[in-house]
């Protein structure tokens, strides 16, 4: 599984692709907005750090203008996917810009027929919102099973970008179920290495070397 990064956070995103952790970047209007920083300038950093595709999302509504956007936002870099929303009008821009050869991110998918029509319209990735779902109480996970059902049943390949992952079980479960990708924050990413028996272990080694009286260095 792949693993994307959720955030504009230069520093955050160069710590975890020097450790081979960051296959992509995703970003949205809130991340911009929390980054503080001019989106195409943040956006154009990102894309020299990693190799991996970089999504930025348009924010227009309407599907031409949503096309104008998403030509100016691949003009970035060669590794930008358009962000797109799961709407009629984000459909039709997801079908000119793939059309054009871009990488498509269909964004705020939830359901596995939004997820088809993604899909049937040339989306190089949909981003089905699990913890969103949950919020809700409704299992964004069951969402994620079921578009992987669909797109295996008819050799789709559009690819499933597991998005709004924020914990650990969540990249687990993404994991086991088969999505292509994952995106999560930084925070969720480097969490994945902790458990309490590691730790526990760690504690007890360090107090029987100290009573070696050994060094290695």
């Amino acid at each position: 599984m792949k693993f994307f990064v959720d955030t504009a956070d230069v520093d955050a995103i160069r710590e975890l692709n020097d450790l081979g952790m960051v296959d992509g970047v995703t970003t949205n209007p809130s991340i911009i907005l929390k980054s503080g920083r001019d989106i195409l300038e943040v956006t154009k950093e990102i894309c020299s750090l990693v190799t991996g595709p970089v999504s930025a999302e348009v924010v227009a509504d309407k599907a031409d203008d949503m096309i104008a956007e998403g030509r100016k936002l691949a003009q970035i870099a060669s590794n930008i996917a358009v962000k797109v929303p799961l709407t009629w009008d984000g459909l039709k821009a997801c079908k000119v810009l793939s059309g054009e050869g871009k990488m498509v991110n269909v964004t705020l998918c939830f359901s596995a027929n939004q997820a088809l029509l993604a899909a049937k319209a040339g989306a190089t990735f949909i981003s089905p919102f699990v913890g969103r779902l949950d919020d809700i109480n409704l299992d964004g996970l069951d969402l994620i099973q079921d578009i992987r059902t669909i797109y295996d049943n008819y050799g789709f390949e559009t690819q499933i970008l597991a998005a709004s992952v924020r914990t650990v079980n969540h990249a687990k479960d993404c994991a086991l179920i088969g999505a292509d990708v994952m995106t999560a924050p930084p925070s969720v990413i480097k969490a994945m290495a902790n458990h309490i028996l590691t730790d526990k272990g760690l504690e007890q080694f360090a107090k029987d070397w100290a009573k070696t009286g050994q060094k290695i260095l």
